[in-house]
């Protein structure tokens, strides 16, 4: 049992090596003096500077944040709705509809990215537009569109965690259903809500593929900016920019782990009171 216990762990350490290995060598040589991608001619931030000095870099952020925190904000409002609708259906009516929401999750990005593509270019040419449609609304549509499941995954466990006897209580006590929802069970929810915003917000930023079709010329974020890059003699800006997006992603998935596992806490709680 031992000698199992020793290879399982040899095995998970592998894993991992082998997982997060490429990022330690670009993280560690965003920190290199010199341009060289392979020999490591000294530590400094010369890269990390450069790309405060690049107005590309610094718009193509801006447009990245912008892009997330409106999909991310719509989409959870919409998925929030969307699971609340769904928690008061009958069972199979529940299980037909989350299947029809997985999809787009189970869907490869490319297929997504391909036909949202030909349905902005079919109501282009309905709307009578002549240049290219796409652009920051077709890339919101986009994003809001693929993030909306995660919202409603995130949400839904949490939902059917609430009390319904609470809802009626309350409505007993003169609430009316909206405020009753919003006064009682909004608060309830709002860790799972969290959470959807959150996973959101990750995606949008680390989105490329479905972003690569619906984006046009005129709008571009960073992991299209990154792309871009790579097309060009390789610069160490790139090793930069990709780790501090890696880092933004990483303490992101921090925050829903903490949140997670904050309400694992109380739920184990309240099933001692009780």
């Amino acid at each position: 049992m031992k000698r199992l216990s020793v290879v399982s762990k040899l095995y998970l350490l592998f894993v991992f090596v082998v997982m997060y290995a490429p990022i330690a060598v670009m993280i560690f040589f965003s920190f290199n003096a010199g341009k060289s991608t392979s020999d490591f001619e000294g530590f400094s931030l010369r890269w990390y500077q450069a790309l405060l000095q690049n107005d590309e870099v610094l718009q193509a952020l801006y447009n990245t944040l912008i892009l997330a925190t409106a999909s991310a904000v719509i989409a959870t409002v919409l998925g929030t709705v969307a699971a609340v609708g769904i928690s008061g259906m009958k069972r199979w009516q529940r299980k037909a509809i989350n299947t029809v929401t997985n999809l787009p999750m189970m869907n490869p990005d490319i297929v997504t990215g391909v036909s949202m593509l030909l349905l902005f270019a079919f109501a282009g040419r309905l709307l009578g537009q002549e240049e290219s449609v796409l652009g920051f609304w077709t890339l919101l549509i986009a994003h809001i569109t693929f993030n909306l499941p995660y919202v409603i995954l995130s949400v839904q466990p949490v939902l059917s965690k609430v009390d319904v006897h609470l809802s009626e209580a309350a409505q007993d006590l003169g609430c009316t259903p909206v405020k009753a929802f919003f006064k009682v069970v909004l608060p309830s929810i709002v860790p799972g809500i969290v959470t959807g915003f959150i996973m959101a917000f990750t995606l949008s930023i680390d989105d490329f593929v479905i972003s690569v079709f619906t984006a046009g010329p005129s709008f571009s974020t960073l992991p299209l900016y990154i792309y871009s890059m790579t097309k060009k003699p390789i610069n160490p800006d790139i090793n930069a920019l990709s780790t501090l997006m890696f880092v933004v992603v990483l303490i992101l998935l921090i925050f829903i782990n903490m949140g997670e596992s904050r309400q694992e806490k109380k739920d184990r709680k309240k099933g001692v009171r009780q």
